[in-house]
């Protein structure tokens, strides 16, 4: 197998991946979804990585990538870096194995992640929290391996790591046989491109016609940026909400293959995302974490292109920490144009409040947010106030009635660090 600057991956190397992995992880299912096929007019099915035994695809690269390695360098140990979903499949694998693992994870990661991990490989496992992001993380796990002299199993650019990602791609076309079903879409999530790279290899292999889009969120869109200039390059800021897909800059061979085997690239909105991660749970009792989300959510983006298609989106993990639930229904509703977030100035006078809420909010309108300290000697004082639209159609006027109130208002979404600051 060659790992030189312009190597992209085979589909002989994906099929050798799938029957090394055959006896070890989940053939998970290819399941319809009739609520999102008549929302989108098309046939949904579901490739649920989330229902692996550690919720998500990463099991596959991980354990494939080390069981190509020789014994003596799985004795010595392994060491990765992840934010999560990479670790959780290192670490199951080398409890498997019975091998000493180090896992470097961005000190960012969600807890619940990280107790996953722990909870996965035991005794087997030291973990080590470095840095605020996976890059940080990737370079401490790097500079220890050169130090200890021990094998590093990259989270994506390793043509290994992406044969065992692309083994769930011979079970989707597989299963799709049997239905006799021709699949003309099929979506998956972009971090580092190691799933993408291996997904698209086996699907131009053996389906040439269906249609490969890779998405990303709009905050970390990595690969974009390299189609956009040619190559691998560190985005300048990356937003870290979608963690499993927060990587500051894909590897080379991902590019590669990625630039042979994917049609499109898309990007989701965070917020977006965040409306597809509750949509999902309230109506299919789907667990999906933020990048595990991103294939569906990108449906909104295509709707106009999918009437009458067969459409496959890749649900790649399942590792959502409940305490982040209240994050996404905030970035959900403030995408969906519902929650807004103003400085007012308010007359300091009794029933300043009152008049606010009769002659300025509409009448389906709610105040989510009020924080108000009186200024000694002055006539005014200014108010943080959330309000939850009652509809999005009702924004205008409020902005008109807020004018009339304090035509000095400032409206956060117009003042990101001031948003950051007080909300």
């Amino acid at each position: 197998m060659t790992t030189n600057n312009k190597a992209v991956l085979t589909d002989e190397e994906v099929k050798k991946a799938y029957e090394v992995l055959k006896p070890v992880v989940v053939h998970t299912p290819l399941q319809y979804s009739d609520y999102l096929s008549r929302k989108y007019n098309c046939n949904v099915y579901l490739k649920r990585e989330d229902m692996q035994v550690v919720r998500s695809f990463k099991i596959r690269g991980a354990y494939y990538a080390i069981s190509q390695t020789s014994k003596e360098d799985r004795k010595r140990g392994v060491v990765c870096a992840s934010a999560g979903n990479h670790a959780q499949g290192v670490a199951f694998t080398s409890a498997k194995m019975d091998i000493p693992a180090t896992i470097f994870m961005p000190t960012t990661t969600p807890q619940q992640k990280v107790d996953q991990v722990q909870f996965f490989g035991g005794k087997n496992v030291t973990i080590k929290m470095v840095g605020d992001t996976f890059d940080e993380a990737n370079e401490a796990a790097n500079k220890f391996c050169l130090e200890n002299n021990q094998t590093f199993i990259a989270p994506f650019d390793d043509l290994n790591t992406m044969a065992g990602q692309g083994s769930l791609a011979v079970e989707v076309f597989d299963d799709a046989k049997k239905e006799n079903l021709d699949v003309d879409y099929l979506f998956a999530a972009i971090g580092g491109g190691g799933l993408i790279s291996g997904i698209s290899t086996h699907t131009k292999a053996v389906s040439p016609k269906t249609t490969v889009v890779g998405v990303e969120p709009t905050g970390a869109s990595s690969m974009a940026k390299a189609f956009s200039v040619g190559h691998p390059v560190n985005l300048n800021t990356v937003d870290t909400f979608v963690d499993g897909a927060a990587v500051r800059k894909v590897g080379q061979l991902t590019y590669n293959t990625c630039q042979k085997f994917v049609d499109r690239l898309v990007q989701v909105p965070e917020g977006l995302d965040s409306k597809t991660i509750l949509d999902v749970y309230s109506k299919l009792a789907l667990v999906a974490e933020p990048a595990g989300a991103l294939s569906i959510a990108a449906l909104e983006v295509y709707k106009d292109q999918l009437a009458g298609k067969n459409v496959v989106c890749v649900v790649s993990g399942g590792n959502n920490d409940i305490n982040r639930m209240h994050d996404m229904e905030e970035r959900s509703l403030v995408y969906q144009g519902l929650q807004h977030y103003f400085l007012v100035s308010f007359p300091q006078r009794a029933g300043a409040l009152r008049e606010f809420v009769n002659q300025t909010l509409n009448p389906d309108d709610d105040i989510t947010k009020f924080e108000y300290t009186k200024k000694v000697n002055s006539g005014t004082g200014p108010v943080l106030i959330g309000v939850r639209l009652g509809k999005a159609d009702n924004l205008k006027v409020l902005l008109e009635r807020l004018t009339q109130f304090d035509p000095n208002y400032l409206n956060l979404e117009d003042n990101p660090a001031l948003y950051r600051m007080l909300v």
